[in-house]
């Protein structure tokens, strides 16, 4: 071992035997990750458990048995890790942080019992609420809201509705395991209710209509669709990043190390939403930045300079972890389907007695990608497994379109595949653009993006703008949230900086980062692609019909 490596692992055995580290620990659609990030702010070890929702009673869901199970099995893996890098147990760590998907259904009664399954973000039955709620708020509010989701549940009056006592996100829930605490961090709980810019808070007037709206609606049918609080008792305190959240409780430490090993008192955090941990990982949080994370959704992330013109189904308006407001371009579906092409090809490689891991499958196709033709050689495809707000569809079908004439080569294939990850995303950012926002630059994270100039490029063209992908882009949100920790940690030893600066001068300082620029052969078959996608849509619409 050279003299380097070795003072490098000296000096993170020393930060965990020291308890000088910091934990994140997200729950992503596929994946939850826990990341243990030393004082210089780098990974010092990783640990990860793999799981998958549930598509039962035509809801997407995932248990709440498989929470704790992921979170132990992920929590586990890092002990492991630490073990073997550095020979010594994972005891302490001086500050925590929990991040999760955005959104959702979460609802519990007095008791703290689950009231009905778990509704993802990935769940589209909310039109008519989302609808009404946006009228009576004049206000977007996307069909993945939770408050959506309580609207709907008020509308179709099921039963649960008046032992609603509490409602939290996917990160609260965890959160809220783990210490007791019922509080959300503001991005993540802007994701729940429009918060106010100005107060960090939950809006006012708008909980005020709200409550007006559910109190009408109980008096037509008292009976089943009723609350029995104003909606600001049943949702979480919002903290700002920075604030205390509360202490690892002995019951919190058992969920996540049942051996006893890890300690309980530990400092976390406000939980977070895998946007706003995102916005972090990439350093996106001030005025003109942006960020797009890639994963089964895709979302762009803008922070504005001012309020919006108009209200945009297409377009919601969340906060970053500091309360700023950010302009969200959502969209349900991201990489999944080209990660089931992958598996397809891999299979395929391995009937010809050649194995190929699936990593080494996406880079041969991301790599073919740069050589199809600019516009996908005349093929079209979508990826939508779920609904799609965006181009106004309920559920999915994947499929794959080419005319007689269309060239069908691996490299066009592949190419259109990329394509159709970006597409929808490309059309919100087109509304950004008509409502004159500016973006300096869009920094890029997801696994999509480890392939070096290749999402990265086609991103480029499709959003017309510059994407950066930073070296520590590939972290992820569990990381993100670990910085979260830290800065909550700082900001307790007397740190006065916002965010933002703190970033800059402690975290990014000496971050790398590569900048892909839109080429005009790019831009111009993205285009043509965007058009042919744009008409083709009524060919989902019909699938959907016509395929259930």
């Amino acid at each position: 071992m050279d003299r380097d490596r070795h003072d490098d692992v000296t000096s993170a055995r020393d930060a965990v035997v020291a308890g000088r580290t910091t934990l994140g620990i997200e729950l992503g659609s596929t994946n939850i990750k826990a990341c243990l990030v030393g004082p210089d702010s780098r990974t010092i070890a990783v640990g990860s458990f793999t799981w998958e929702n549930q598509f039962v009673d035509r809801v997407w869901t995932y248990s709440l048995d498989a929470v704790h199970e992921g979170l132990r099995g992920a929590f586990a893996a890092l002990a492991a890790d630490v073990r073997e890098r550095y020979g010594v147990p994972l005891t302490a760590v001086g500050g925590l942080g929990v991040s999760a998907m955005m959104h959702g259904y979460l609802a519990f009664d007095a008791a703290g019992d689950l009231l009905v399954p778990f509704r993802t973000w990935r769940n589209t039955s909310t039109g008519q609420a989302a609808a009404e709620l946006t009228r009576a708020l004049e206000f977007n509010v996307p069909l993945r809201w939770s408050v959506a989701h309580l609207y709907q549940a008020m509308l179709d009056e099921e039963p649960h509705v008046p032992q609603v006592a509490f409602l939290t996100t996917l990160a609260g829930y965890v959160h809220w395991r783990l210490t007791g605490e019922r509080v959300l961090g503001v991005g993540d709980a802007s994701g729940m209710f429009p918060v106010d810019a100005s107060t960090g808070d939950y809006d006012e007037a708008r909980l005020a209509a709200f409550d007006a709206l559910a109190a009408a609606r109980g008096t037509a049918a008292p009976a089943r669709a009723s609350l029995r609080a104003p909606l600001r008792a049943l949702l979480p305190s919002v903290l700002p990043a920075g604030a205390a959240a509360g202490r690892l409780t002995p019951e919190g430490a058992a969920l996540l190390d049942p051996t006893g090993t890890f300690a309980a008192g530990v400092p976390l955090c406000p939980p977070e939403g895998d946007a706003g941990t995102g916005m972090v990982a990439t350093n996106a949080v001030a005025p003109r930045t942006g960020n797009v994370s890639a994963g089964t959704s895709i979302f762009a992330m803008v922070v504005l300079e001012k309020a919006l013109a108009a209200v945009h189904p297409e377009i919601d308006v969340v906060t970053t972890p500091s309360g700023d407001p950010v302009a969200m371009v959502h969209c349900n579906n991201g990489a999944s389907e080209l990660g089931a092409w992958a598996q397809v090809f891999e299979q395929f490689a391995r009937a010809l007695g050649v194995e190929a891991g699936q990593g080494a499958v996406f880079a041969a196709l991301l790599g073919a990608a740069l050589d199809g033709d600019p516009d996908g050689g005349g093929l079209l495809a979508y990826n939508y497994l779920s609904g799609e707000t965006i181009t106004g569809l309920d559920e999915g079908r994947p499929l794959l379109v080419r005319t007689p004439g269309s060239r069908l080569t691996l490299a066009n294939f592949a190419r259109t595949q990329v394509c159709s990850v970006f597409a929808t995303l490309a059309l919100g950012m087109r509304t950004l653009a008509a409502e004159g926002v500016a973006v300096d630059a869009l920094l890029a994270h997801g696994g999509l993006f480890r392939t070096p100039g290749v999402a990265q490029r086609l991103l480029a063209a499709a959003v017309d703008a510059p994407v950066a992908v930073a070296a520590t882009a590939g972290e992820g949100g569990a990381w993100g949230v670990a910085v979260l920790a830290a800065y909550t940690a700082a900001v307790a030893d007397g740190e006065e900086r916002a965010l933002a600066a703190w970033l800059d001068e402690h975290v990014f300082a000496d971050a790398l980062t590569v900048v892909a620029r839109p080429e005009a052969a790019d831009v111009a078959g993205m285009g043509a692609y965007l058009e042919r996608y744009t008409a083709g849509l009524s060919i989902e619409h019909a699938a959907v019909a016509a395929i259930h």
